[in-house]
């Protein structure tokens, strides 16, 4: 059995991490974070502030370090996420300046050619002494796959295209000989690439797909899939089960569980409520987030109004992630469920990053360890650490 593991990632803090849940930030590279919205203080994307982040979940011990591949933003007031670092480069930054957790690089696999995906993958991997991590994405933005030449293809023939991508990168990252690959859509001739990542056979693969063909490719080729964890957790947890059993059963494979998390932390409940109203209902963008929804395929011709209200609200708080909003013990408790699904890890995304990632990990992160989801043990370091 593939296991996904095993010396060849002990680097990799997402397999050595002893955390019950292990935990990560998502998408401090581009402009808003997660919060489709026109509030002041959101995240602005100078790399001062990427540092800053990226050091404190570092002295915080988390796990996981994920960016958003973004090309252009969602119009409205906000434009959302439209001030974006490429992921690549700024993963090679983010490895630069941390110790502990995993860096990852998020790709839009047509706009980029699998062998320079491989080395540049290759590259961070050895900047960070072994931590990288690569999230593959279709590619599911139109306006972002037409500034490349590449409309956006079927459903189906995404995932066709991205499975020969993975299989050209990964005979790049393992195979020591010259290799001949002819596909549907990649032919390489006397393929090569050295030097091979540190993580033996290669880097871990993450990917998020919700569809049955997305789910199943996640099956096959992710060693990290991702759920959808909403207000249904009945829901989730058999997400959770199925994806799983698909994996083990069909290609003989275990992989981890993440989710996006959605935060707001305050003294009192009632505080970090008054925020999220403020930040969603007062100023969020529904121009934008309609968008970004109906890029999609979620829109009010498919849904009741009351549902696709809930909707919309739910992606401008943050990408529709599980909400934890609260006081620190409001939010532990909640977080608290997400192992009980089968959930092995959580991204979070916050409106305030700065403000709540600062009392997540003075204030949350002690709470977890009493109820015994986190170890407060020291977190294995590894790579080095620049810049002032």
């Amino acid at each position: 059995m593939d296991t996904n593991e095993g010396d060849g990632r002990a680097t990799n803090p997402l397999y050595a991490s002893p955390h019950k849940l292990k935990l990560g930030t998502f998408a401090t590279n581009v402009s808003g974070a997660g919060a489709i919205s026109t509030a002041e203080g959101l995240f602005e994307t100078t790399w001062p502030n990427v540092r800053e982040l990226a050091r404190m979940a570092d002295e915080g011990g988390l796990e996981a370090i994920v960016p958003v591949a973004r090309w252009r933003g969602f119009g409205g007031a906000s434009d959302f996420n439209a001030s974006c670092y490429e992921t690549f480069t700024w993963a090679a930054g983010v490895g630069a300046q941390t110790r502990r957790p995993s860096v990852f690089s998020t790709c839009h696999v047509p706009t980029i050619h699998p062998i320079v995906a491989a080395k540049q993958a290759t590259t961070i991997d050895h900047i960070t002494d072994g931590r990288f991590t690569l999230n593959v994405v279709c590619g599911w933005y139109q306006h972002e796959m037409e500034m490349f030449g590449a409309p956006v293809k079927e459903h189906e023939v995404r995932y066709d295209y991205a499975e020969e991508w993975i299989e050209v990168v990964k005979l790049l990252w393992a195979g020591e000989d010259d290799f001949g690959y002819d596909g549907r859509f990649f032919t390489i001739k006397s393929g090569f690439s050295h030097p091979k990542p540190i993580q033996r056979p290669f880097p871990p693969i993450m990917q998020a797909g919700g569809s049955p063909r997305g789910v199943d490719f996640a099956a096959k080729h992710a060693d990290v899939a991702f759920v959808h964890v909403d207000r249904d957790l009945d829901a989730g947890a058999e997400q959770v089960r199925k994806l799983r059993a698909l994996a083990r059963e069909k290609y003989g494979r275990e992989l981890q569980v993440w989710n996006i998390s959605t935060g707001v932390i305050d003294e009192t409940d009632e505080a970090a409520q008054a925020y999220f109203r403020y930040y969603v209902e007062e100023k969020g963008d529904q121009v934008a987030a309609h968008n970004l929804t109906g890029q999609l395929g979620l829109n009010s011709q498919t849904f009741p109004p009351e549902v696709f209200a809930s909707i919309t609200s739910d992606f401008i708080a943050g990408w529709g992630g599980y909400q934890v909003i609260g006081s620190p013990d409001t939010v532990a408790d909640r977080m608290s469920v997400l192992p009980e699904l089968g959930i092995d890890g959580t991204l979070l995304v916050f409106a305030r990053f700065r403000d709540d990632l600062r009392r997540f990990i003075d204030h949350v992160i002690p709470r977890l360890e009493a109820k015994g989801l986190r170890e407060p043990v020291d977190v294995p370091v590894a790579g080095a650490l620049v810049g002032p």
